[in-house]
């Protein structure tokens, strides 16, 4: 059976006091909207329809091909949002009973609702397939009601009304069944349904809650599947969107203990969706992790540490430093205070030490760069030494310009290594030279500009 998706994306967010539209807010990294669409790809067959109205312009673009678009203008309520997909599915979801086949479904939620899982869109689709009425719905029960309709049951447990908190008797009030606002109905039912339910006085808009009457005036079964409470928040302010996003970690970072690695502190640990990390990482208090940071077995990161869309291979120590598109590869070790910029690769067995450095370079396997330097556009040969205040100083004030180290290299503190430049393997730079010029290999040079003053003969480590 065909299952299409609609998500209503068309409200204003105004309590959100915010330039961009509310779906697009993040949350653990990813768009509310981003959630909303994975949870409804994992219950529906067909390519989600997505409602949009305010900001519509952005949120499309955001969309891309992931899903089909329609606009809501001017936006008159839920009915009417969901009345702007017709003509689009209208014929996809057409009834087949003559061939002894049930009718297509549309599921219809928000997609201000990140917390809502893909498992529990599922058990309401499954609801409606068993439900001989024209629609089944989520409901939640909760001690604090934040505004959603109470449901009404009838005696054999179906759903006979749900009653608006501004309209609702005190006996009403007191129900602690809510009204979720995710429904799966039967595709024909829906579309006539629809072109029936009449504008509500009181707000001049059409409430797609009123179908409920409908179907109940009608004698048919309106089903209600229960939720867990924490998946039902809706996101209509920053308070909101906070609760969202401490729910949101508790679960990735659940997801991530029970995979094998170690979180000291999860409540002071930062993991955005998309992050892979594996067994036997120990990760500390204070750490970030954001984007498509992938993080192998047997590493140390944190305390104080933040890295993004970065690759760290395996028994890796990150302490206190910022990684930015950056690839530690196995057992190097990095920090305290370091920055890796866009383009820094560190290889086996590399030593940054602290408020280091280094951008577009690739430091080979057992490169040593203790501390306070600054490495960019270069490579660096394996087994280099990088004394402390060693600068390559690759702008020119036009263009970035390379700096080439052979292996085995001692670059003595305090060097400034004036790009374009190469230096041969196992040169030597003394303390506070100047070098604007190439050095050949096995060349001792001193001075402000450097000059050479002796071959050496050195052995091989």
């Amino acid at each position: 059976m065909k299952v299409t998706a609609i998500l209503l994306a068309a409200g204003q967010g105004t309590r959100m006091k915010s330039d961009l539209p509310k779906v697009l807010h993040p949350v653990l990294g990813q768009p509310m909207l981003w959630h909303a669409l994975e949870a409804v790809r994992q219950a529906s067959s067909e390519t989600p329809v997505v409602v949009v109205g305010h900001g519509a312009q952005a949120v499309t673009e955001y969309l891309g091909d992931s899903a089909r678009t329609v606009t809501q203008e001017p936006q008159l309520g839920t009915a009417h949002a969901v009345m702007q997909a017709a003509p689009l599915l209208r014929g996809t979801l057409r009834s087949r009973s003559t061939q002894g086949d049930a009718s297509e479904l549309a599921l219809v939620c928000y997609a201000d609702m990140p917390l809502l899982r893909g498992e529990t869109l599922k058990r309401l689709v499954e609801k409606q397939q068993a439900n001989p009425g024209p629609f089944s719905m989520l409901t939640v029960f909760n001690d604090d009601p934040r505004g959603f309709g109470r449901i009404v049951r009838g005696a054999d447990g179906t759903v006979q009304a749900i009653v608006e908190e501004a309209v609702a008797t005190p006996e009403q009030l007191a129900l602690r069944e809510l009204n979720v606002g995710a429904y799966c109905f039967n595709g024909d039912w829906l579309w006539e349904a629809l072109t029936r339910i009449q504008k509500n006085p009181r707000k001049g808009e059409y409430y797609l809650t009123d179908a409920v009457e409908l179907a109940a005036q009608a004698g048919l079964p309106v089903q209600a599947e229960v939720m867990e409470g924490l998946e039902a928040i809706g996101v209509n302010t920053r308070v909101h969107l906070a609760e969202v996003e401490a729910e949101m970690r508790r679960r990735v970072n659940e997801s991530h203990m029970l995979n094998g690695v170690t979180l000291v502190d999860p409540a002071s640990t930062y993991i955005e969706i998309g992050v892979t990390i594996g067994r036997d990482t120990v990760i500390w208090p204070n750490t970030y992790l954001h984007g498509k940071t992938e993080i192998g077995e047997g590493n140390v990161i944190g305390p104080n540490t933040v890295i993004r869309d970065s690759r760290i291979e395996n028994r890796c120590k990150v302490f206190a430093s910022v990684l930015e598109g950056a690839w530690l590869e196995d057992d190097a070790d990095v920090g305290p205070f370091a920055r890796l910029r866009k383009g820094a690769h560190l290889g086996k067995r590399v030593h940054m030490g602290n408020f280091g450095e280094v951008k577009d370079s690739h430091l080979r396997d057992g490169v040593k760069m203790g501390h306070f330097s600054y490495v960019g556009n270069a490579q660096i040969g394996a087994n280099t030494n990088i004394g402390a205040g060693t600068i390559t100083c690759n702008y020119d004030g036009v263009r970035k310009n390379p700096t080439e180290i052979g292996e085995d290299v001692f670059i003595g503190s305090d060097t400034m290594l004036v790009a374009p430049l190469k230096i041969g393997d196992r040169a030597i730079t003394g303390a506070g030279a100047v070098v604007t010029k190439d050095v050949p290999p096995d060349t001792l040079v001193v001075g402000m500009p450097a000059r050479a003053i002796r071959k050496m003969e050195r052995k091989k480590k």
